[in-house]
C-alpha cells in the first residue's frame, strides 16, 4: 500500500481546480454540486475558494445511491444520505464534484440523478483524481491531478470532514 498524496496536496489540487473553473467562468453565477460522498466535501472546499469572486454561487449535495447501475455497493453501504438542492437546476451552469473518476459509471449515475432536479444550461465535471480506465465516453473538464493506477488497483480517497485525515492511499491488487 502506497501513500501518493497527502494533505498538502489535496489542497493544492484542489486550489488548482477552483482557479481553472475560475479562469474559464470568471463572472459566471455557478452551481456547484458535490457527489456524496467525499465528492460533496470537495465541492465544499472549492465553494470557500469561490466564495470570494464577486458572483452567484449555489452549493447541493447528490446521493447517486438508487440511480447506480451496480447495486452491490448498497449490500457494503446500504446508508442512503440524501441529496440536498435546494437552489433552481433549469437553466444553471452546474459545476458537478466528484473525489475520482474511473470507469465513468457514478458521473453517468449522477447525471441521471441531477435531471430528477431540472435542465441546467450545462453541466461540467470536475474531479480531485482522474485515475484513468474509463468504461463510458465521460470526461473531466477540471482535474485537480491525474494518478497513473493499474486497471485493478484500489484508490482509497481520505478527506478531513469525513475521514479525520487528508490523503490518498493506491493498494494495488494482485
Amino acid at each position: 500500500m502506497s501513500t501518493p498524496l497527502n494533505a498538502e496536496d489535496i489542497a493544492q489540487a484542489i486550489e488548482s481546480l477552483a482557479a481553472s473553473i475560475r479562469e474559464r467562468h470568471p463572472d459566471e453565477a455557478l452551481t456547484i454540486i458535490g457527489i456524496r460522498s467525499r465528492g460533496d466535501e470537495v465541492a465544499e472546499r472549492l465553494c470557500t475558494l469561490l466564495a470570494t469572486d464577486d458572483r452567484e454561487l449555489n452549493f447541493g449535495t447528490l446521493d447517486i445511491s438508487l440511480y447506480r447501475d451496480d447495486f452491490e455497493h448498497l449490500r457494503e453501504n446500504p446508508k442512503l444520505q440524501g441529496s440536498d438542492i435546494d437552489c433552481p437546476i433549469d437553466g444553471a451552469l452546474v459545476i458537478l464534484v466528484d473525489d475520482v473518476l474511473f470507469t465513468g459509471r457514478t458521473i453517468r449515475a449522477a447525471l441521471d440523478a441531477l435531471s430528477d432536479y431540472g435542465r441546467p444550461s450545462k453541466v461540467e465535471l470536475a474531479v480531485l483524481i482522474d485515475r484513468g480506465h474509463r468504461e463510458m465516453p465521460i470526461q473531466a473538464d477540471f482535474v485537480g491531478i491525474s494518478l497513473a493506477t493499474e486497471r485493478l488497483d484500489h484508490v482509497v480517497v481520505s478527506l478531513e470532514g469525513t475521514d479525520g485525515e487528508d490523503k490518498v492511499l493506491v493498494t494495488p491488487r494482485a
